[in-house]
């Protein structure tokens, strides 16, 4: 059984129909990268698994588990942690007050503000600092961090390098890797090609709401990712 399942899901923002049947598969410890230009319904799949945004149809299961009527706490509960875009970390709060936010539902796994810390090393030296102060990598770690400290079976990274340096792009990308190795199954959402190829197991490319292709990168033609990202 995969451990993600979505299953004919839509969502619609008002009249507006923003995704249509989509079917993924994820598999226990993968990495899948979610491809496409904006406005293809990337986010907006990432945040109906989460629980932000209402499935108007289809299922969405976890481990076999039905999570499309429940609420977002209870999808974190169950092992669904989300990095949105833009980070939304606590701006007033300490860097290890952010983190340890992110572990209130108390639920068991290895993810501890020390092993966060050790992962991403360039919050160390932040640790007390009110996250509203950090530049947007440290903040973009943050983020990373606290979806970390709620010890999830499902990670879901929404564009965490907009608008970041490709060196602490770089950085992020080489700590996935580590985070994989714990065990958990990685859905990123990624505007840079290049990067999800190099990291992703499978790739899925959006248009206009649909999946319009998928599969293993060693098996994708860049003029097959090209046609398929512009619907040319």
């Amino acid at each position: 059984m995969s451990l993600l399942h979505v299953d004919g899901v839509n969502a619609h923002y008002g009249d507006l129909q923003a995704l249509h049947g989509i079917q993924l598969r994820v598999e226990e410890g993968e990495t899948l990268g979610i491809i496409g230009a904006n406005g293809a319904g990337k986010s907006t799949l990432l945040n109906v698994i989460a629980g932000l945004e209402t499935c108007t149809a289809g299922r969405i299961l976890l481990d076999g588990i039905e999570l499309q009527e429940l609420p977002a706490h209870q999808r974190v509960g169950l092992g669904v942690a989300l990095v949105p875009e833009g980070r939304h970390v606590f701006p007033s709060l300490s860097v290890r007050e952010n983190l340890q936010v992110g572990a209130h539902l108390r639920r068991p796994g290895p993810w501890t503000v020390q092993k966060v810390f050790e992962l991403l090393p360039l919050l160390v030296k932040r640790a007390d600092y009110p996250a509203g102060l950090l530049s947007g990598g440290e903040q973009q770690a943050l983020a990373i961090g606290r979806g970390l400290m709620s010890n999830p079976a499902l990670l879901l990274l929404d564009e965490v390098s907009l608008g970041l340096a490709p060196i602490v792009v770089r950085e992020f990308y080489g700590a996935l890797a580590a985070i994989v190795a714990e065990g958990i199954t990685v859905v990123v959402v990624e505007q840079d090609i290049g990067q999800v190829m190099r990291v992703a197991d499978t790739v899925t490319c959006f248009l206009e709401g649909r999946v319009v292709l998928s599969g293993r990168p060693a098996d994708l033609r860049r003029e097959q990712i090209t046609k398929a990202y512009f619907g040319m």
